[in-house]
């Protein structure tokens, strides 16, 4: 009978949570798809465009490392929920506005509401699933901002054309502060809440263990080295996924002379293996997580975190070296295998290899993307899992920074190929510091005198 009702508490719940924030990624994304009917409208040049987008991104970076920390500090439903209404509140302010600057300002507000989103639902799932559970429900609920980013262009986009795009964004805002409630009901912090029995965070552990983890203070769980250690690895992996994100399409096409629909053609396929590779990632490594459980030294999902970072390094170097320009083929064994695919679908031998590069890409760094959050969720004591996700998101923030005008800078003075080939050795150095540090221990905070 509690197997039932856990099992159903966790489909309300997480039900809850995927719908909740497949919203808050659209209404993040909303002015962004209606841009070109605001622009019809409004008079707004691309500095007035870049200002309204930049206020919301240093809005939600800001915004998501304090909710990392409130998350536990207050309810985790009560956080994701008001952030939910004010994003609907801030859309549908938006739409009764004509100023550049009212815009950007409501942007920011909505990039702050935007931070309220996903730490609690770090901090819920931890509490309801487990750990050998874990990767796979954050893999898929992270999926919600695929579904978002693949359907919202084309609703926004009928019902501007249909209305308004004001009627886009107060319709979408409004169906949020609706939702808001509805997730108010529906999300429960924990088991106990509601008279379950509360899932153990970690293997079980004697009353030493569980004294030891209550008495972690604040100190010495950011003296954890590990906590460094994956902030280090979080920022390399996704600043040079942002690279290939932001700058792959302009690396084809100035310095490899592809077409503009290959670049396109890259992006979209880059995408589609991050979206299967954020779930692989949840699934296989929550598989290792069942067979050995969790450790005081060394993560069962570490085999699959180094085995896709060196995935990324070598997709990289292949992206770099064997796509050439003014060439329909592609050297060497890979040719066999490529000119029946080639033939099939219509490309070239070489675009075909190019597609399936941007999807070994998209697969291997999403992957770690997933993973990072997931290791620094569950190897936190419960009382900090909040504030490790969120120091760890901020790290991962710092290299999307550096992954933009630094990175530009390098390409602009020595070639899109430098700046590659030092993004490439980036992520190959990281990863085999990684992989020399994997059995370093992973409990963060203080540790029970007898641990394994």
């Amino acid at each position: 009978m509690a197997a039932q009702s856990y099992g159903y508490y966790r489909t309300v719940i997480f039900s809850a949570m995927f719908i909740g924030y497949t919203l808050y990624y659209f209404n993040r994304k909303t002015f962004s798809f209606v841009m070109p009917s605001v622009m019809q409208e409004i008079k707004l040049d691309k500095d007035d465009l870049g200002l309204i987008t930049s206020s919301q991104s240093a809005a939600y970076a800001v915004s998501k490392f304090i909710s990392g920390v409130l998350s536990d500090q207050m309810s985790a439903r009560w956080l994701f929920s008001s952030g939910l209404c004010l994003v609907g509140l801030v859309n549908v302010m938006f739409s009764w506005s004509s100023s550049i600057s009212v815009f950007a300002t409501l942007w920011f507000f909505n990039g702050l509401a935007q931070g309220l989103g996903w730490p609690p639902c770090g901090k819920v799932l931890r509490k309801w699933f487990e750990p050998s559970q874990f990767g796979t429900w954050w893999a898929v609920l992270s999926t919600s901002m695929n579904l978002a980013g693949s359907v919202g262009p084309i609703i926004a986009t009928l019902v501007a054309s249909s209305y308004s795009w004001r009627s886009t964004l107060s319709l979408s805002g409004l169906i949020c502060v609706g939702a808001s409630f509805v997730c108010l009901i529906l999300i429960k912090n924990e088991p106990s809440d509601i008279g379950l029995k509360n899932i153990e965070p970690g293997p079980k552990k004697g009353k030493q263990g569980s004294q030891s983890e209550d008495e972690t203070t604040l100190k010495d769980f950011l003296l954890s080295p590990y906590l460094w250690l994956l902030c280090a690895g979080y920022l390399v992996v996704f600043g040079v996924k942002t690279c290939c994100t932001d700058w792959g399409q302009l690396f084809l096409i100035q310095d490899k002379g592809q077409s503009a629909l290959i670049g396109s053609s890259y992006m979209s396929a880059l995408e589609v293996g991050g979206l299967v590779g954020s779930i692989a990632a949840g699934l296989l490594s929550d598989r290792a997580v069942a067979k050995v459980g969790l450790r005081s030294r060394g993560n069962p999902r570490h085999g699959l975190l180094l085995s896709m970072m060196a995935g990324m390094a070598l997709s990289l170097y292949l992206f770099r070296v064997t796509v050439t320009a003014g060439s329909s083929k592609v050297e060497g064994i890979w040719s066999v295998a490529l000119h029946p695919l080639a033939e099939m679908s219509g490309f070239t031998e070489q675009e075909v290899w190019i597609l399936i590069l941007g999807a070994a890409f998209g697969f291997s760094s999403y992957g770690p993307i997933a993973l990072f959050g997931v290791i620094a969720n569950e190897s936190a004591p419960s009382k900090f899992c909040g504030t490790s996700h969120a120091i760890v998101a901020l790290s991962a923030n710092v290299g999307g920074f550096l992954a933009g005008l630094p990175f530009s800078t390098v390409a602009k003075y020595y070639g899109w190929n430098t700046a590659f080939w030092a993004a490439e050795i980036t992520c190959l150095v990281v990863t085999i510091i990684f992989f020399l540090l994997r059995n370093i221990q992973t409990k963060m905070g203080r540790l029970p005198k007898k641990i394994d």
